[in-house]
């Protein structure tokens, strides 16, 4: 049996779980979709992945593990969605349940302060002109890559 990845909001904490570095995923959780990023093992940028539909916890899982196991991940970073004043709502705590369930995989687990995330994500595929259409079938991977940039911005000493 696995033993379950400690969870925390601290990215110092996190990081004492990955002293050598290693892949991350990051993700966006939505009540219909999950955004998916990914960084290299040493910290340096993060790229939008899939976007994957979200059904059961189960499934969600196993597509998940095998993205993990895919790319050789370490850690994993989800998205906090805290309120403006800073206070934690119903999202935040089904986000918070979210992580402990996937702690189950062994793996250390950052949930990160995802505010601004999806207008940033919005902003950049703007800027690269994607239109209407093709912004919505890929802003919950480019919001879950802005997650994973400020994490690993925290995390190599970029950003506080």
């Amino acid at each position: 049996m696995t033993e379950s990845g400690p969870v925390t909001v601290h990215a110092g904490e996190f990081r004492t779980h990955l002293p050598s570095g290693g892949g991350l995923i990051g993700l966006d959780l939505g009540t219909q979709t999950i955004g998916t990023a990914f960084c290299d093992p040493d910290w340096r940028i993060a790229s939008p992945g899939k976007t994957m539909k979200r059904g059961k916890f189960g499934a969600d899982k196993a597509e998940l593990s095998a993205l993990i196991a895919g790319r050789s991940i370490k850690g994993i970073v989800i998205g906090l969605p805290i309120n403006m004043d800073g206070s934690e709502g119903p999202r935040s705590q089904s986000s918070r349940a979210y992580a402990r369930n996937l702690a189950a995989l062994g793996l250390p687990i950052l949930l990160w302060d995802e505010r601004w995330s999806t207008a940033s994500a919005t902003r950049g595929l703007i800027d690269q002109d994607f239109s209407r259409a093709k912004r919505a079938t890929r802003i919950d991977s480019a919001a879950a890559a802005v997650i994973l940039q400020g994490a690993i911005d925290a995390l190599t000493g970029g950003v506080f």
